[in-house]
């Protein structure tokens, strides 16, 4: 028995659901929706059902197990409800969510129907994110004192196309959204969560095509101890520099770096040697510009293996939910964030 995907949202991301689908064998792509030109898009080549619409998929279209939600990042939520509603299970690309309070109503409703989330965090799946986790869990590294996560990409104006949903506060949501959710999924699947944030932020490049800021630095505290900070960046020319994290513990420092933390840099802990990790995957390529690493084969392998044979999520609607809440918090030191949100007319009672 096949587990059969249908699509919504034929971007670069969505065009990358459906090949992972059809290069599995116990899996069957069976439909695709997107209001764009299936043409333009490059989606007839699937040779499947091709909808406007998600409404008119879940009415008009065949049966199928699971959607993947791929559209802007303001649609994730309401698309994965709508796929709950039908009975489906979902896999939602990143962010889960823009907000919490969304990420709540798609975990109560997948808890009504029975049915379950993936959340697409594919770099927990490279080989240094795999090394670091065990040496974490096993205590090697002893206590965390400092932990310092840098990512420092390009995004200039071909991305950022006039009329199109990138740069939009609605729809994208802003740079740790769009851009560097996946680091700060790493960052709160080794360490836990955050208190205590302070952040400045700043508009260097694009403020003629974002409604939010490029650049950002954080300071915080983990909650399970430890200092931590974030500094993160879409204003370099030309090209992406690096996703790094630098971690200080008690009993040596590790550096994994790379353009897409792809790499281990540097290690150096009490009475260890380092092994020899498998090579990383390459950054999904999108032409102008590259993204993390091409892991989404690992999330649905996870995905027909928790339906089929009974598994769980590796990373599950709550950890989606964790990852917005946490940006969430580092964008109520925005004060624009905080308007655009109406943050400040909660806090003040209005």
């Amino acid at each position: 028995m096949t587990v059969k995907f249908a699509v919504v949202g034929a971007g670069h991301i969505g065009k990358r659901h459906a090949e992972m689908v059809c290069r599995n064998e116990e899996a069957e792509l069976v439909a695709i929706a997107d209001n764009g030109d299936a043409a333009v898009l490059g989606i007839e080549k699937y040779n499947v059902p091709i909808f406007t619409s998600l409404e008119t998929m879940l009415n008009e279209g065949p049966e199928f197990d699971v959607l993947c939600v791929a559209t802007p990042n303001g649609l994730h939520a309401k698309h994965a409800l709508a796929g709950l509603n039908a009975k489906k299970h979902v896999v939602i690309e990143k962010p889960m969510a823009l907000t919490k309070m969304d990420c709540e109503k798609v975990i109560h409703q997948a808890m009504a129907v029975h049915r379950m989330v993936f959340c697409v965090m594919q770099n927990r799946y490279s080989p240094p994110s795999d090394w670091i986790k065990n040496i974490i869990e096993n205590g090697t590294l002893g206590r965390i004192f400092m932990v310092q996560v840098n990512c420092y990409w390009n995004r200039d104006d071909r991305y950022y196309k006039a009329g199109g949903w990138k740069g939009t506060q609605d729809l994208d949501g802003g740079t740790l959204f769009t851009q560097f959710s996946h680091f700060l999924d790493i960052m709160y699947w080794l360490f836990g969560d955050i208190t205590d944030i302070k952040a400045s932020f700043a508009d260097f490049n694009h403020a003629h095509t974002t409604e939010f800021e490029d650049s950002g630095s954080i300071n915080f505290r983990f909650v399970n101890g430890g200092l931590g900070c974030i500094n993160y960046s879409t204003g370099v020319w030309d090209k992406n520099f690096e996703s790094s994290i630098t971690i200080i513990a008690e009993n040596g420092t590790v550096k994994i770096g790379g353009q897409y933390m792809n790499e281990v840099e540097y290690c150096h802990i009490k009475d260890y040697e380092m092994p020899v990790l498998p090579p990383a995957n390459p950054a999904n390529d999108y032409g102008p510009y590259k993204g993390s690493a091409a892991n989404h084969n690992y999330i649905f392998d996870n995905v027909i293996e928790a339906i089929k044979r009974g598994g769980m999520p590796t990373t599950n609607a709550m950890e989606g939910l964790k990852v917005v809440e946490i940006i969430e918090n580092i964008y109520r030191q925005n004060q624009f964030f905080r308007e655009k949100r109406g943050v400040l007319a909660v806090e003040a009672g209005m």
